[in-house]
């Protein structure tokens, strides 16, 4: 169910959350609503180990959905980057700390000025800062790296994220200043949050003064960054070594102290889910996270288990829930309709596939904004129907009442009673069974496509399918190789398919690309819905523009209300811990994992090896 596409740096700044005051800002970093929980003379993050010894090896199957890579660019749109690329060889202006919700500190940049009009921020780098190649770090390559992220080769996701940006300028050979259209509380730490890397990267030749290649043309040419890791031995397509730089300049930094401490990184690819747990079993590699219950339930286990080699524990997170979910191409006519929307959706018996498949072992999605203070509940408050009212002619009527929530098969809800209500919206929308299906008034039968990668397999969909059945609409699964799966998600050549979108406590211009009205139409944008409302992007900027959060979370939520009640997704499930196995023999870890990393994450960055 996992899908991260070109979207890593959108990942990392919903963990990381996103600041902008009223007033002007000048720091070691950055606090969204309040104080940094760090000064500037902190030592170090108080989750991570200083004495943490360096060396050893970890040994890591890849976390994406691929069987090979074919470039070291992970910026461009063509081809398949190795995994874990971009965090481990490109350091940025700031980073984000993992005990708190909405901070980031300096790395690249050891000062943070914004100006008193939110219309610009200043970043001061380090001297010290330098390049895998020796070169320092300087404000042209910051701006090089900007212009080239939104030029014409890389996502889109990237253009829809600095939409408000109007350009960064060189103050001097350590200072950039970034400009930005409008006041945005998310903008100084979204543009912190960008990748650096070299001016000299995709240079014909070596030596200074090359002419640069198109970034497109930029596939095997080794990343220039400044990251803790450089590209070590790689077996073209299959395993790829990372290898620790010992001249890394951050090294004994405050925000990176405890982090990187392995030699080596290898990173291996198997060819689906099966392949990558058996060589687990056989002890190929050390650490593995576990999407799925029933792997996790009844397939973690064997000897080096039982021995104690290998360890399987879970590990309680305070992540916001995120909103894995169907989503469902309103670009097809079919589904263009809310009332059939809705129909499908109370199709689905979550309660059953809880109990029989998933072990108990998840929690249903509620909406966007789960397990955070942006989430909507209840009748709107005053607040969100100020903003909700212009739009009442262009969002559905029931936006205006009770939020949405998925429909349940349990105490007074039976799947009778959903599947009674889906037929009765499906006729109120024109479809009705006549000559053996389910048609519309053109005669056309209510046939749809599920577009999955081949490794996932129908299991988890085939409840669903069975229970469309019963209301005459017939969802055909249609498993791709992952190349293809990709590709016809980017020109949203699909009818429904699965998505893990993560969540965040502090929602921005990300939102624009999940779901603005501009982003439809872009190919290999985020909005895979293809939903077009002026009632969205009138709240995505509300919440781009709010000053304080109690500006933010009427618009946060109001959004929640119309996404929901436009039944764009359907919900499916998420859980509070991180479900990790891994080789208790070779790896040691910090004794509380911080709250808000991120899975692997937290191994890659702060284990150790014994």
């Amino acid at each position: 169910m996992q899908n991260c596409r070109m979207r890593i740096l959108v990942c990392w700044l919903l963990a990381l959350g996103s600041v902008w005051t009223s007033g002007a800002w000048a720091a070691h970093g950055y606090a969204l609503w309040g104080d940094l929980k760090y000064p500037a003379s902190f030592v170090q993050f108080d989750y991570a180990n200083g004495s943490a010894p360096k060396g050893g090896e970890l040994r890591l199957v890849s976390n994406l959905r691929i069987s090979t890579f074919d470039k070291y660019n992970p910026f461009t749109i063509k081809g398949t980057a190795p995994a874990y690329l971009s965090g481990l060889m490109f350091d940025t202006l700031l980073v984000g700390s993992l005990d708190e919700t909405a901070a980031g500190y300096g790395l690249l940049a050891e000062d943070v000025r914004v100006a008193p009009d939110g219309l610009s921020a200043t970043f001061r780098l380090r001297k010290e800062a330098r390049f895998h190649n020796g070169d320092p770090v300087l404000a042209r390559d910051v701006k090089h790296s900007f212009d080239t992220l939104i030029g014409p080769f890389t996502s889109p996701a990237y253009k829809s994220l600095l939409d408000d940006v109007s350009g960064v300028e060189v103050v001097d050979a350590i200072t950039v200043r970034y400009r930005f259209k409008k006041p945005n509380r998310e903008l100084p730490l979204t543009v912190g949050g960008l990748p650096v890397f070299s001016h000299r990267w995709g240079e014909d030749d070596a030596v200074l003064g090359g002419k640069a290649k198109p970034f497109d043309q930029v596939v095997m040419d080794i990343p220039i960054g400044s990251g803790p890791y450089k590209i070590g031995p790689v077996v073209f397509g299959k395993d790829i070594t990372y290898v620790r730089d010992p001249s890394y300049w951050a090294r004994d930094l405050n925000v990176r102290r405890g982090s990187a401490n392995f030699d080596r990184i290898v990173v291996k690819i198997y060819k689906d889910s099966t392949a990558r747990l058996e060589a687990l079993k056989a002890g190929e590699f050390d650490l593995m996270r576990f999407f799925s219950a029933g792997d996790w339930a009844r397939r973690v286990n064997g000897r080096k288990f039982d021995s104690g080699e290998l360890v399987k524990a879970e590990f309680k997170h305070r992540l916001p829930t995120g909103f894995q979910s169907y989503v469902l191409n309103t670009r097809r006519e079919k589904l263009k309709d809310v009332r059939v929307r809705q129909a499908l959706g109370l199709a689905l018996d979550y309660e059953w596939m809880n109990r029989q498949m998933f072990y108990g072992a998840y929690q249903r999605v509620q909406d966007l904004f789960g397990n955070t203070d942006c989430q909507a509940t209840g009748e709107p408050s005053a607040e969100e129907l100020a903003l909700l009212a212009p739009w009442r002619a262009q969002v559905p009527a029931a936006v205006f009442g009770p939020m949405a929530v998925p429909p349940r098969t349990d105490g007074d809800s039976t799947l009778r009673d959903n599947l009674r209500q889906a037929q009765k919206l499906l006729k109120d929308a024109g479809w009705e069974y006549r000559d053996g299906a389910l048609r519309n008034p053109k005669g056309e039968a209510f046939e749809l496509e599920y577009l999955d990668s081949a490794e996932t397999g129908v299991r988890t969909v085939a409840p669903w399918v069975r229970n469309l059945e019963k209301i005459g609409v017939k969802l055909n699964f249609r498993p791709v190789d992952f190349a293809l799966y990709q590709q016809r998600l980017q020109k949203f050549e699909f009818d429904i398919t699965s998505i893990a979108y993560a969540g965040t406590h502090n929602p921005g211009q990300e939102y624009a690309d999940m779901f603005g009205s501009k982003a439809a139409d872009t190919e290999d944008s985020g909005n895979l819905a293809g939903i077009k409302s002026p009632a969205v992007d009138a709240l995505v900027t509300q919440i781009t523009g709010a000053k304080r959060k109690q500006d933010l979370l009427p618009a946060c939520r109001a959004l929640d209300r119309v996404i929901m009640h436009s039944h764009i997704l359907v919900p499916q499930w998420s859980a509070g811990t991180h479900r990790l196995a891994y080789n208790a023999w070779r790896l040691d870890k910090p004794a509380q994992m911080p709250p808000y990393a991120q899975g692997e994450g937290w191994a890659i960055d702060l284990w150790w090896a014994k």
